[in-house]
């Protein structure tokens, strides 16, 4: 009989978002499948687990899908985590699930902490429907994604890595009405948490001087 498969959502920041059934589930699997197993250490030794780790990341090879993979078929639980929030989201996670569901693997999410939805919630743009990209391609496609913002009726929501940020409210200028609605969402739920809210004829006055730091999702509602 096959083991089953927890998709396990771990905080994004702070800690003490992690919910009393993750942890439960990480203490009784066989093994957690993530992406840093430094990354993933420290958490698991804040709550005290311990439990084998593998790495599985966005360059793991088919090598590493097919010994996870092994583990389940013999019976062995298995929990996949990434290095925070909820797995497949953005990250190489889904290559697993497809393989686990396709082997008639019974695959278990454990929700909790996503930074799309906690910036959603906090945005004041609307939530009723939302379009989610990721993050937006370096090169290729980038602008053309953009542009189609312009004709969106879904809020849109992106992440953004801090040395693109200026740049890339500079293309949303160029491409976008000024009075588009923007919110930008720094370091959710770590100490320096913030929420800049405006228009993209505004929002660049909003954020504080300097080179941007941290982690940034991008909220766009027309």
């Amino acid at each position: 009989m096959n083991g089953k498969l927890y998709i396990v959502a771990t905080p994004i920041g702070n800690l003490g978002d992690m919910t009393f059934r993750a942890k439960e589930i990480l203490e009784s699997v066989d093994l957690i499948a993530c992406e840093d197993t430094r990354h993933s250490g420290i958490l698991l030794k804040h709550f005290d687990i311990k439990k084998p780790l593998l790495s599985f990341h966005s360059h793991s090879g088919r090598a590493k899908v097919d010994k996870i993979m092994d583990y389940l078929e013999k019976g062995d639980d298995v929990a996949m985590i990434s290095d925070a929030g909820t797995p497949g989201i953005s990250d190489p996670g889904y290559i697993l699930i497809q393989e686990a569901l396709n082997q008639d693997v019974e695959v278990i999410p454990i929700p909790g902490a996503s930074a799309v939805i906690t910036a959603l919630s906090a945005s004041g743009l609307p939530t009723d429907k939302f379009l989610y990209l990721g993050f937006l391609p370096v090169k290729k496609g980038r602008q053309k994604i953009i542009k189609s913002m312009a004709d969106s009726p879904y809020t849109v929501v992106f992440y953004e890595s801090p040395h693109r940020l200026e740049k890339t409210i500079r293309e949303l200028k160029t491409h976008l009405e000024p009075n588009t609605k923007i919110t930008i969402a720094k370091e959710l739920t770590k100490i320096y948490e913030r929420f800049f809210r405006g228009t993209l004829n505004d929002i660049e006055e909003k954020l504080p001087p300097g080179k941007p730091k941290g982690e940034y999702v991008i909220l766009i509602s027309n």
